[in-house]
């Protein structure tokens, strides 16, 4: 046994370096320009300090603005919530589905992915809401994901939101527009 001795505390303190690297949250700037649907330096001279200051004024807003929703998306992944934004964008995509074919397929995937126990980026809603959702998909329309949606919108909404407007990475994006004006 005496021989095995380095060779697991080596592989225990090479796990730990691992799961190190996996648990630093990064909550910088940089990981908001990142995802920028153009090229940052671009997108930023785009973006006023009075847009992104009316970013505070509602989480609606922030969600109807593109560089808001990336720059939201970017602090979601810093707190591994990204699927709460993610499924949020889906069932908005799904109300737009115009094909009666393409609904239930879309349906469907958009439950498996994000409502079903145990999917790979399952949203955190209560029990009755995903019984609902799951009674809904039996005869799908573009409302069956509705309260699923609200209830993961509210959650976004007095949970994240807050924390976003306190972020580095929102902070930081409000310097940058600032600084760009002086």
């Amino acid at each position: 046994l005496t021989p095995l001795l380095p060779y697991i505390d080596h592989r225990n303190r090479g796990m730990r370096t691992r799961l190190g690297c996996l648990s630093h949250k990064s909550d910088s700037y940089n990981d908001f320009t990142a995802i920028l649907p153009d090229k940052p330096n671009r997108a930023l001279k785009r973006l006023s300090t009075e847009e992104a200051t009316r970013w505070a004024d509602s989480f609606d807003v922030l969600l109807s603005h593109k560089y808001g929703l990336a720059a939201f998306r970017a602090f979601l992944k810093t707190e591994f919530s990204e699927e709460n934004l993610e499924f949020w964008l889906a069932c908005e995509d799904f109300k737009k589905t115009r094909s009666a074919a393409k609904l239930a397929s879309k349906a469907q995937r958009i439950f498996e992915e994000f409502i079903d126990v145990q999917a790979p980026r399952e949203v955190n809603i209560d029990f009755q809401t995903r019984e609902l959702t799951r009674r809904n998909m039996q005869e799908p329309s573009l409302s069956c994901f509705d309260q699923a949606q609200g209830k993961v919108h509210s959650l976004m909404e007095k949970d994240s939101y807050p924390r976003f407007l306190r972020s580095k990475i929102y902070t930081d994006l409000l310097s940058q527009t600032q600084r760009r004006l002086s």
